[in-house]
């Protein structure tokens, strides 16, 4: 595939971006759609709060909430003081707090109304004199999906995305529910901003473990010499949650493991991990190297899908001590859905980097415990040491746990003096949670910059479709079985076998 196109659009952020890299941090409208919502409260505002004791946004700066809701301004922010006191990784400062709350406004909204529309523009300009913001516009979309193409076009009809500044768009997932209904929200997207405009969001990419990704080698030459990718046997993707459907049945029974993580997350960090990047390089060329990853991703057909692909749903069971019901029995799902809540795949990456070398990626609900990881196995030499009975000789790993704690750890073979025997022992590092930026602190933080690296461009989403499409497709013709797992298990036997069958298994 010919990426000059993309290389354009990234030629056209960099005329912008480039000075912004150095972290010049410019006046801006926070335009927030979605203000009343679970989102704002547990993350967004606790984010911006953050930002703000770390010195990381402008002086001048307006953030206009919108909801239905008929609220004042003040009780929008008594509000937002409230989920700063619940959700915020620093204790709420005395000092300073009146001086942030005073950022925020709060504009009544209906999407669907066009004199909503006219208010909301009268209350950005008049903040934007008030405080002398230059037109910097940034609007971040927290709201149902069906509700994305009606703001974006309604922004577009009345010239609140026309402005002498610069203007960002931010777009929560899910984008898209197949190929086509993706293609067709672009499109629309398209109508009313330009791609180097337009910053999807993937909170999987804000994560510091993943960010790390892309410079890890660079920064670590002895990783460098550690990641021979001679010696790679597999790499291991995996996102358990031991939480159920919970309050999301509307929209996750329509939706299922393969469109809530796979299609974004587990192909992002798939991206990422097979970056493999020797030197530091620009976030144009960030983007370019993912492309070239999930274009290089082999296809699986719909016919040959249940080869490498496994599809699960929880039954009943433990989690954490405690009794949970199965899939079937949550509230709002429909009688008799065969909704995936697990997924795995064995996948291949047909690049001169990779070729050979299977990818095993998993995500799924209910499971024994909350986790996300990269898993690298090392090729197991064959030797004559004495090793651990019935178990031969025991690979080497490199382990990067991204959630709940991140840190690296390195599985080596120690030998035992008192058996002489050979045993896995493991070398961690680990970093201080309390200290960590969230992932939503830092691609806010890069949004306001206008830096893209962690953000999805459209070739990255529509390629990730297109491999996501046939296994839809699998889906809908029942073509895969379903596979029941208790609850609290690791998920279903059949995941296990996908690994066996090239003799591995699951770390």
């Amino acid at each position: 595939m010919e990426n000059d196109s993309l290389l354009d659009e990234f030629n056209v952020k960099n005329s912008q971006t480039d000075v912004q890299e150095k972290w010049i941090m410019e006046d801006l409208t926070f335009v927030l759609f979605g203000a009343t919502g679970d989102l704002a409260k547990r993350k967004l505002f606790p984010a911006l709060y953050n930002l703000f004791l770390e010195g990381k946004i402008p002086a001048a700066f307006s953030v206009i909430g919108l909801g239905r809701r008929e609220w004042s301004n003040e009780f929008f922010q008594s509000k937002v003081e409230e989920s700063l006191r619940a959700y915020s990784r620093r204790d709420v400062q005395p000092a300073g707090l009146k001086e942030f709350l005073a950022h925020f406004q709060f504009c009544a909204f209906d999407a669907t109304d066009k004199n909503s529309y006219r208010l909301l523009h009268e209350l950005i300009e008049n903040r934007e004199t008030e405080l002398g913001i230059p037109g910097n516009r940034l609007f971040y979309l927290s709201v149902a999906p069906q509700l994305v193409e009606v703001i974006t076009s309604n922004l577009n009809k009345n010239g609140i995305n026309r402005t002498k500044g610069w203007r960002r768009l931010v777009v929560e997932k899910p984008f898209g529910s197949d190929l086509k209904s993706a293609q067709q929200l672009n499109k629309k997207l398209s109508e009313a901003f330009n791609e180097v405009e337009i910053y999807r969001i993937d909170h999987y990419l804000g994560k510091p473990m993943v960010q790390n990704l892309e410079s890890l080698v660079y920064a670590n030459p002895a990783l460098g010499s550690l990641l021979d990718l001679k010696q790679i046997a597999n790499v291991q993707i995996t996102a358990s949650e031991t939480v159920g459907v919970e309050t999301r049945a509307a929209y996750y029974d329509q939706a299922g493991a393969i469109r809530d993580m796979v299609q974004n997350h587990l192909l992002q960090l798939v991206m990422m991990t097979a970056l493999h990047l020797p030197e530091k390089i620009t976030a144009r060329e960030v983007g370019l190297k993912k492309i070239e990853v999930i274009e290089s991703l082999r296809p699986i057909s719909k016919e040959d899908a249940y080869r490498d692909v496994v599809r699960g749903q929880y039954e009943s069971g433990v989690v954490l001590n405690t009794r949970v019901d199965g899939y079937q029995e949550e509230p709002g799902v429909e009688a008799g859905s065969n909704i995936d809540t697990y997924f795995a795949a064995r996948l291949y990456i047909d690049n001169p980097l990779w070729s050979g070398i299977p990818f095993y990626i998993r995500t799924g609900k209910r499971l024994n415990k909350k986790s996300t990881r990269i898993v690298i196995e090392f090729k197991n030499k064959k030797t004559e040491i004495d090793v651990l009975p019935d178990e031969g000789t025991i690979p080497n790993l490199l382990i990067l746990n991204i959630n709940p704690n991140e840190g690296i750890s390195l599985r080596l073979n120690i030998k035992d003096p008192s058996s002489n025997r050979f045993e896995p022992a493991c070398i961690n590092f680990t970093t201080d949670s309390d200290d960590q930026s969230e992932a939503y602190e830092l691609l806010l933080f890069d949004a306001m910059l206008g830096n893209a690296t962690f953000f999805a461009h459209w070739e990255e989403v529509e390629l990730s479709w297109k491999w996501i499409q046939p296994l839809l497709e699998a889906f809908e013709a029942d073509m895969l079985p379903l596979h029941p797992y208790t609850a609290g298990s690791t998920g279903p036997e059949a995941a296990d076998q996908l690994l066996q069958s090239d003799q591995f298994n699951w770390w």
